[in-house]
């Protein structure tokens, strides 16, 4: 076997799930509601199921089709339920899988668990359903994990972006990155046969082309991880100015509640305070800080270090002065320092004159002009907080990518990619080419699952809620 046939297989050297143990589960949340669903997969569900459900003969029904009858524990009626019948290999996990809807009483799901596990079927492991899925071929191992996005997501941006990738988007993408390369390696790979006859089966100008092609794929998915971090985690926003500028008024208007405290004395905010808004699908995680200003007590003083931190992790600055007190200068000497995308908030516009704010403007063009106390232009600011995030706004669609294991080997594979370009402009060895090339196979392997270790599965799906 060559070794890229070898980088094909999909290596399950050890299934953490024996495939013929059933297993059961609840699907819903834990409580106390008016349904819960408890789902059972594996080779043994109908009989299990079928011993306690007194209704139709469930052995003998159509797959994708409902019943209404009753679970019993002897002759006595635990419940009246609906169960869902998904036959394999037609079902999520391809196993043979019922789904039965009770009444969302505490006793009555413990109760139907304990009768399916007495009956052969056994409590599910976090994320084993899901898990099942991905090893009988159902879903890929980046699919299997956006499954989890979907689950957590709580923005459109976060349940759009995992939506492309269950459906396969991204997969597609990688599955033909790899295709198109392994075509070359194997060529490589059979030079390397041959290697004492100096012949040459794989064209390096080719080769060459190839790499730029798959990069001009490969960047822009890695380049798309910024954007995805802040789909998945919100935009860290930061709100700073001097003590007194409105910061703490103005997250509550944000927020439409009041969070912070608000008083005349300056330096009432001595800590962090932190809350998430959502705008147009997009997560912000507003934080409020203590004014900018040398300290005048210790407790001052961890504030101010404390803000001078979040501005360091910000993704995007709110500065807040206060139009009727501030000047140029400072404002200038403030905002030279920032890292991050900033937007210029100019607070108190009720009190200040026409002259003033002409004069602010032939500086600074970009001012959001707003009163936090008297509810004015909050809806300006926020709209600019959307255009500055969606300065590289994605169509629904688009690939991006959410999940720091995909990116890291994202960039290990262009890394390698980077390496074979090298050795091609240095003429080296095809044995020091299909080297990189391997690693560069073996990375884009690891994402989509075509290459894993237990320990990797583990990792995954032990994240996962233990009904999915």
């Amino acid at each position: 076997m060559t070794n890229i046939e070898a980088i094909n297989l999909i290596p399950h050297t050890s299934y953490l799930i024996p495939s013929e143990e059933t297993i059961v589960a609840l699907a819903t949340p834990a409580g106390v509601g008016a349904i819960a669903i408890i789902r059972v997969s594996g080779s043994e569900t109908f009989p299990i199921v079928n011993k306690l459900f007194r209704g139709k003969n469930l052995e003998k029904q159509l797959s994708h089709t409902i019943h209404f009858g009753t679970i019993r524990d002897g002759e006595t009626i635990v419940d009246e339920v609906l169960v869902s019948l998904f036959k394999a290999p037609a079902s999520y996990t391809r196993e043979d899988t019922i789904e039965i809807s009770c009444h969302g009483s505490d006793f009555i799901i413990q109760k139907i668990l304990r009768l399916i596990i007495r009956e052969g079927g056994r409590l599910a492991n976090a994320g084993e359903f899901t898990q099942r899925a991905f090893l009988n071929g159902q879903l890929d191992l980046a699919q299997a994990e956006a499954v989890a996005d979907l689950i957590a997501s709580d923005s459109e941006a976060s349940h759009q972006t995992a939506m492309n990738q269950i459906r396969g988007g991204f997969s597609k993408q990688i599955a033909q990155l790899r295709e198109s390369l392994i075509h070359f390696a194997s060529l490589i790979e059979l030079e390397l046969d041959f290697g004492e006859e100096d012949v040459e089966f794989a064209d390096r100008d080719d080769l060459r082309q190839l790499i730029f092609q798959i990069q001009a794929v490969l960047v822009p998915l890695i380049e798309s991880f910024s954007l995805g971090n802040v789909i998945k985690n919100g935009v860290p926003t930061v709100i700073i100015g001097k003590p007194n500028a409105g910061k703490s008024t103005l997250l509550n208007r944000l927020l439409n509640e009041e969070k912070a405290i608000v008083s005349d004395i300056a330096g009432t905010t001595r800590d962090v305070i932190e809350d998430e808004l959502l705008i147009e699908g997009i997560r912000y995680r507003l934080i409020d800080t203590a004014g900018l200003r040398t300290a005048t007590d210790t407790i001052e003083a961890i504030g101010v270090e404390r803000t001078m931190q979040q501005i360091e992790k910000a993704s995007l600055i709110i500065y807040l002065f206060d139009a009727t007190e501030i000047d140029l200068s400072f404002i200038h000497n403030q905002i030279v320092e920032f890292k991050a995308p900033y937007l210029l908030v100019g607070n108190k516009m009720d009190k200040l004159s026409p002259e003033k704010q002409a004069e602010f403007e032939s500086f600074y063009s970009d001012i959001i002009w707003i009163s936090a106390s008297k509810d004015l232009n909050i809806n300006q600011l926020k709209n600019s907080l959307v255009k500055k995030v969606k300065t590289k706004e994605i169509k629904i669609g688009d690939t991006v990518i959410t999940n720091l294991r995909h990116f890291q080997h994202l960039s290990q594979t262009n890394e390698a990619l980077e390496n074979v370009l090298e050795g091609l402009s240095k003429s080296i060895t095809g044995d020091f080419l299909a080297q990189d090339i391997r690693f560069a196979l073996h990375h884009l392997g690891e994402i989509t699952g075509q290459i894993t270790t237990d320990d990797l599965l583990a990792n995954i799906f032990g994240k996962f809620c233990i009904g999915k």
